[in-house]
């Protein structure tokens, strides 16, 4: 089966790669990632497009980039991603994966979005027990800074922070260990799903449209 990763550039989809990369009978023909084209950055992760293109290179796979104006209306969107799905199609490719893990909003979405497309969604990290989940993560070795928070649920000093056992462990009560709610978003640098780490460094933080980011730099 040829596989397209939807990649957000942070730790569920790091993970999923990694889970796709040991899975039998998967072909991962490429990640796919929306970017805001005004910004050339991920959106909400908030991560630079150099960033995106060294996790690419370090998971040795092509990377599809779909530029979205911002702001973006829904209708948009759905229309730059049925085009994409198209294309997917055109290329011998079967199937799209995603990091989600229990929004089930999110997930029929999906579904209804491609259930015209000839290609079949995938969730293979759906259900998880996101707190063992994210320990699993970090016991791993996968590697993490946390880019963006949301403040009406976590706090700004959260931001910029990595995401390892002692993050997880100051997580207030009621905050999901993989910020599954949008409490917080990630950039993954290193991992068993990379080839080798990429170097990065904090730069600004600084407070958005209603959210906390923090800059990355490539060193």
């Amino acid at each position: 089966m040829n596989v397209v990763l939807s990649w957000s550039s942070g730790k569920d989809s790091a993970w999923t790669l990694q889970r796709l990369q040991a899975a039998p009978g998967i072909h991962l023909a490429g990640l796919c990632t929306t970017i805001n084209e005004q910004a050339n950055r991920v959106a909400m992760h908030a991560v630079r497009r150099e960033l995106l293109d060294r996790q690419a290179a370090a998971a040795g796979l092509a990377l599809d980039v779909i530029p979205l104006p911002f702001p973006c209306s829904n209708t948009r969107y759905e229309d730059a991603m049925r085009a994409y799905f198209a294309d997917l199609n055109d290329r011998g490719v079967d199937a799209v994966a995603y990091g989600d893990l229990h929004l089930a909003d999110v997930r029929e979405y999906r579904e209804n979005l491609m259930r015209d497309s000839g290609l079949q969604p995938l969730f293979p990290i759906w259900g998880s027990d996101t707190r063992l989940l994210g320990q699993e993560m970090a016991e791993a070795g996968l590697r993490a800074r946390i880019t963006c928070v949301d403040p009406a649920q976590l706090g700004r000093e959260f931001c910029g922070r990595e995401f390892d056992s002692a993050f997880l462990a100051d997580l207030p009560d009621g905050i999901d260990h993989c910020g599954e709610n949008g409490e917080f978003h990630s950039y993954t640098y290193a991992g068993p799903m990379f080839s080798a780490a990429i170097n990065v460094t904090s730069g600004d933080t600084v407070e958005r449209d209603g959210f906390v980011s923090t800059d990355l730099v490539a060193e």
